[in-house]
C-alpha cells in the first residue's frame, strides 16, 4: 500500500507525518488488503475568522469491487483533525466491509483483496491555475462498470454531490447526482 502525505501551501513536519501514517495505517488494516493507495492532504485555512483552521483530507483507493473512501475534517490543531478524520474513515471502512461481506456471502464467494504487482490503479493528474473562477483541479479516472445502487454507495462514501460511472447494464456513461430533497437523480444520454 502506498501512502502519500502532502501539505497544501505548508510543510508537513516529520512528527505530524509519522502521526498521520500511524493513525491512517490502522484504518487500512481494517480493510484487510483492499487498500491500493492512500492520499493525505493537510493544510491550514488562512482566514483568521475560521476557528477550525487545521484541515485533514484523506482519500483511500480500494481494489475492485471496493469503493473509494474519502473524508475531510477540520479542527483547532492538526492532530485533532487527523484523529477526527480517522474516526470518520473507520466508520466508512466498517460500512464498506459489512456491505461487501453480505454481498459475497449471499453469492457464496469471498473475493481475494491482496494487491498483485501490475494492478491498475486510479490515475490522477492534478494541475492548478492561479486565475479566479478557472479550472483549479483536473482528475482523470477509470470508469468502472457498476449498477446505480453501487454508484449511490460510492457517492455517499466520497461525500460528493455527483458521481460519474459506466452502467454495467449497457456500458454507457451515467451521472448520478444528489437532489436537494435528499433523493438521487440519474442522468442517462438520450438513445441509451
Amino acid at each position: 500500500m502506498d501512502m502519500v502525505i502532502k501539505g497544501r501551501h505548508m510543510e508537513v513536519s516529520p512528527a505530524t507525518r509519522a502521526y498521520a501514517e500511524e493513525k491512517i495505517g490502522k484504518v487500512s488494516r481494517l480493510l484487510n488488503g483492499m487498500v491500493m493507495d492512500v492520499e493525505v492532504e493537510l493544510y491550514q485555512e488562512k482566514n483568521p475568522s475560521i476557528e477550525m483552521s487545521h484541515v485533514a483530507e484523506v482519500t483511500i483507493h480500494t481494489k475492485h469491487p471496493g469503493p473509494v473512501i474519502r473524508a475531510r475534517e477540520a479542527s483547532t490543531d492538526m492532530r485533532s483533525a487527523i484523529d477526527m478524520v480517522v474516526g470518520k474513515l473507520e466508520r466508512q471502512a466498517m460500512k464498506v466491509k459489512g456491505k461487501l461481506d453480505r454481498k459475497h456471502v449471499a453469492k457464496g464467494t469471498m473475493p481475494e483483496f491482496e494487491v498483485a504487482e501490475g494492478d491498475d490503479e486510479l490515475e490522477e493528474g492534478e494541475g492548478t491555475q492561479e486565475t479566479e473562477g478557472g479550472i483549479v483541479k483536473r482528475k482523470s479516472l477509470e470508469l468502472k462498470p457498476m449498477a446505480p445502487e453501487e454508484a449511490v454507495l460510492q457517492l455517499e462514501l466520497l461525500g460528493h454531490d455527483f458521481f460519474v460511472f459506466t452502467s454495467a447494464e449497457d456500458n454507457v456513461i451515467n451521472v448520478l447526482y444528489k437532489r436537494r430533497d435528499g433523493d438521487y437523480g440519474l442522468i442517462v444520454p438520450k438513445g441509451a
